[in-house]
């Protein structure tokens, strides 16, 4: 008998965008008009979750000292990142309507920061809800349309290409639910495909995404160096002291020849590096303070020097190892807390596969912008 984290793994490959069959009476919807700005989380040019949050952020060195980083957000950057975001409706129905609930505050925290080095698309779309994926756990049929959000997403990348994107440089990110559709995207758009040529990067993070022994998705390469354009960053993450249970479904994929892609984004050409994480605050180190007698005001902190993340190889898992450097004769947090289900296993650091890496993934592209900008096209 499959165990409920595996038949929802087979949920969320369909709402990822697999192509595969659809639930049993699945709603149907009519297109999405995605020339209408209500239809966009994040678009150019307007307040929204991407231009207007506050992304100060406290950065907590090892001694205790505590430093304010403001956040700038480019002006005129010479890139667009378009964004899928996970699973996070908290609508009852199958499939999410296309009014935010949850939505704005994930785009916030997930994309908002590559503002900095980017102009920021993010469409709504009618997700596969949690409320739906708690049916496929408890052997119940989810009822949605699995089909649909990958349907939504590329209207509005069809929309974004015919009328925003005038031949500019594409960063594809999603996590998640949002990294499976961002990685059929990446297949049906830019894989051997004439828009290739626009391709900055893929970014499919929290998703197990199928690569060959040279760490190939199709004819897209894993990168391997700061700079490197038209290629993969994906990984999923756990600690160094519970990695993958046997039953997760992330990590590991099927096929002969194949596993799942991690690139970490701190060290694209491999090893083990320092994390440039920034963390939400309130979601940080369980019932100890972030450090000892200083309240922290920003809504994220940074920790240099405590977090590193590596990739490993462990059997059929290919995951980003997480180890926390902790120190407890300093007045800093030993813990960043943040696992799911109470260090779960099955989940790992999935909810925090983002904040983990947000510092070196933004590196990662403005290496690839500036690569855009001055090379050949």
């Amino acid at each position: 008998m499959k165990t409920p984290l595996i038949v929802l793994g087979a949920a969320l490959l369909l709402a990822g965008g697999a192509g595969c069959a659809a639930a049993q009476n699945p709603p149907s919807f009519a297109p999405n008009d995605y020339s209408k700005p209500e239809t966009w989380l994040c678009l150019p040019g307007r307040s929204d979750p991407c231009s207007t949050q506050d992304l100060t952020t406290s950065v907590i060195a090892a001694d205790g000292a505590v430093t304010l980083e403001p956040f700038v957000r480019a002006a005129d950057p010479g890139i667009d990142c378009f964004y899928v975001y996970p699973t996070i409706s908290t609508d009852r129905t199958p499939n999410s309507d296309m009014t935010p609930d949850d939505e704005p505050r994930v785009a916030a925290v997930h994309f908002a920061r590559f503002s900095g080095v980017c102009r920021t698309f993010s469409p709504l779309y009618r997700q596969v809800t949690l409320a739906a994926l708690g049916k496929t756990m408890s052997g119940q049929p989810a009822g949605a349309d699995m089909e649909q959000p990958y349907k939504d997403v590329k209207a509005a990348f069809d929309w974004y290409l015919a009328h925003e994107n005038k031949g500019r440089g594409i960063v594809l990110i999603g996590h998640s639910q949002g990294a499976g559709i961002v990685q059929r995207l990446t297949r049906d758009y830019f894989d051997a495909k004439p828009l290739s040529k626009q391709l900055v990067g893929t970014m499919p993070i929290g998703w197990s995404v199928p690569v060959d022994d040279k760490g190939r998705f199709g004819t897209i390469a894993s990168c391997s160096k700061l700079g490197q354009t038209g290629c993969l960053v994906s990984y999923v993450s756990f600690r160094d002291t519970l990695g993958p249970a046997p039953a997760t479904m992330f990590g590991r994929v099927q096929g002969a020849g194949m596993h799942a892609a991690c690139v970490n984004p701190a060290a694209l050409a491999g090893g083990k590096a320092q994390a440039h994480s920034y963390l939400r605050t309130k979601s940080g180190a369980g019932k100890q303070p972030w450090v000892q007698g200083k309240a922290i005001e920003t809504g994220y902190v940074s920790v240099p020097g405590l977090l590193t993340t590596e990739c490993v190889r462990e059997g059929a898992f290919s995951y980003l190892k997480v180890t926390t450097n902790a120190d407890p004769a300093d007045p800093r947090t030993d813990s960043i807390g943040g696992d799911q289900n109470n260090n779960d296993p099955l989940w790992g650091l999935h909810t925090l596969d983002m904040n983990i890496g947000m510092g070196d993934l933004i590196a990662v592209v403005k290496a690839q912008a500036e690569t855009w900008r001055t090379g050949p096209r």
